[in-house]
This record gives C-alpha cells, structure tokens and sequence, in this order.
C-alpha cells in the first residue's frame, strides 16, 4: 500500500451515534489554547476534517474526535471535536467515545471500579468519571461546562412557519429548543424529512435575526442544533428530535443538548439541583442527567451538569490518502 497520509482511529458509538477518535498519525495543532486551536484547525485544516467525516471515508451524520496534547496541566489529554457541520466547541457524546476508548485501549492509567479522564476542549475542561469493571467501560459520566440559557420565549420569523417561538440555551454548544407541536409536526421518524427542513429553516432565521454568542468567548457562536421536543416532554423525562446543521440528526441524545436543556428547564424553575433527568433521543436511547450546582458564566446565572451514558468500541483501523485517489477531502453528495 501506498498513501501520503496515515490516520490511526478507533471508532465507537455512544448510544447510537459515532465517534472516530483518531489516536495517530496527526502533529500537534498550533495554539496555546484548544480554543485557540480549534480557531487554528477551522482556517487550516478543514481538509482533514473532510478526510475523516465526508464520503467516501464517512457518511452524512459522521462525527469524531482527534486527540491532541492537552494545553493545560490538569488535562490528561486535548480533544478536537469534528462533525460534518464542522469544528464544535465541545461533544457530550463524543466525550463519552473518546474516554471509552481512552480507557478499553490503556492510553490512560486504568482504576477499578472508577476511572476519571480529564479532557482539555475548546469549551473548557470536561472531567469523565468512567465506571469500569473487568476492564470493560460500562458508563461515563460527564460533568461537562457550565450551562445556561440565553433566552426564554424568544420569536423568530420563519420562511414558510411563521413566527415560531424558542428558548435558547448553552451546553456546549448553543440549542434552539421547540415544541415539536409549534411547528405542526407530529414526532414521527416517517416525518424526519419535513421534521429536518423546519430545523433547517429555523437556524437559518436565527442565525440571521438573533445570533447566539457566547458572553464570555466571542469565537462560540451560531445556532447550528435544534432540539424539537416531543408532545409530553417534561423535566423528568423529554424526548426530542435534534436537528443539525448542514442536514442530519443526533442519533445519540446528545450530551451537550442534555445540558442546554436542564439548563433551560433549570431557568423556567422547572428542574431543581440534584434532581434526575431523563433524555431520550429519536431512535430511543437515553442519557440521564442532574445539575451539581450553580454559578454564573459571563454576567449571566449558569449550572453545572452532569450527563451519563455509554460508547461502545465498533472497529480500529488506518485511514489512508493515495496520492491518486480523485477524492483526497471527501465528497458530499
């Protein structure tokens, strides 16, 4: 075999959703931060990015993780979160892959039954506290970064919806929240089409009308998630449909997601600290999550979220370049 580039992967999935967390083959990326890093691999190295998680190598609800040295010294290691949509802030699914995989291949000091994982991210520091038995990952538990939410009944005029109204709330990344009902669709995976494009048009009519911006990081910003909230959502169990730029749904509950919405439903006095949430996605897996604490992010009140679940290890392999291959940055179709 021949190639011009070289990329060792494990592959998971954490309740239905990959990750491909690449474990070699990639030098350091410049910056003193992994914000700053984050910065640098969205105006360099956006062809990498397309390698892992575009066809041919990949598939359209592609996601991933590339490990790096951590940039601080309480970190075990740095992680860069990819996905289709681009270059994300932080990953609560992905997370959950990346300790899973750190932990089942020994690249971090292993202890039974609990072994905590540092992650240094463009969002800030993630620790996982992984449940391990035998060897075997059988949970993570993220205490991911402070949550809250930016606004409570919020409007936005939507091309062909209306005014739609929303709660916009951080978890990671930034999640417009929406009763599915708002927008007459039925929560029905044989209307995942219709369900996708009011998503779709929704973040576009954010984006241009009311753009999120992280108060305390300015490089964080943009509505790329919608969170469609099943008929008898509550804050003991909600279930919901995550639309995704550029046209894709979480399949996993999404850990960052989970947080956005305590942290909403924590707002509107609905979730109290301590207290045991249930999120379940649209294929009907569940992450559980509790808020530890509160605090305040960049002038405004936030919670500390913990959010848990489980990967599993699909396959490891090299991803390959020839220097003739037609598609050396994938392809979209």
């Amino acid at each position: 075999m021949r190639a011009v580039r070289a990329l060792s992967a494990v592959d998971s999935h954490t309740e239905g959703m990959p990750t491909r967390v690449v474990t070699g083959g990639l030098a350091p990326v410049p910056g003193a931060t992994m914000a700053e890093r984050r910065g640098y691999a969205v105006a360099h190295l956006d062809e990498l990015r397309r390698f892992l998680v575009d066809e041919p190598r990949g598939h359209p609800a592609m996601s991933g993780a590339l490990l790096q040295p951590a940039t601080r010294p309480d970190a075990d290691f740095g992680v860069l979160y990819i996905e289709v949509s681009g270059f994300l802030p932080m990953c609560g699914h992905g997370t959950i892959g990346v300790a899973t995989v750190l932990v089942e291949t020994g690249m971090v000091a292993v202890s039974e039954p609990v072994t905590t994982v540092r992650l240094d991210t463009p969002a800030g520091l993630v620790e996982a506290r992984v449940a391990v038995r035998d060897g075997v990952a059988e949970q993570v538990t993220l205490r991911n970064v402070d949550s809250f939410a930016v606004a409570l009944d919020a409007a936005v005029t939507v091309p062909g919806l209306g005014e739609v109204r929303y709660d916009m709330a951080y978890g990671g990344n930034f999640y417009a929240i929406v009763e599915l009902a708002a927008v007459g669709l039925p929560f029905a995976r044989e209307r995942k089409d219709d369900i996708l494009a009011a998503g779709l048009a929704l973040m576009r009519a954010i984006d241009e009308q009311n753009r999120p911006v992280h108060p305390a990081d300015p490089g964080i910003g943009g509505c790329k998630h919608v969170q469609f909230l099943a008929p008898g959502s509550d804050a003991r169990h909600s279930r919901h449909a995550m639309a995704i730029h550029p046209g894709w749904f979480d399949r996993s509950p999404c850990g960052t997601g989970t947080s956005a919405r305590m942290a909403q439903l924590h707002a509107r006095g609905e979730l109290p600290l301590d207290t045991g949430f249930v999120n379940e996605s649209f294929i009907g897996t569940r992450f559980t999550g509790r808020l530890t604490a509160t605090t305040e992010v960049g002038g405004l009140p936030a919670v500390v979220p913990e959010v848990s679940g489980r990967a599993w290890i699909t396959g490891t392999a090299t991803y390959l370049l020839d220097p003739d291959d037609p598609f050396p940055h994938g392809f979209v179709l």
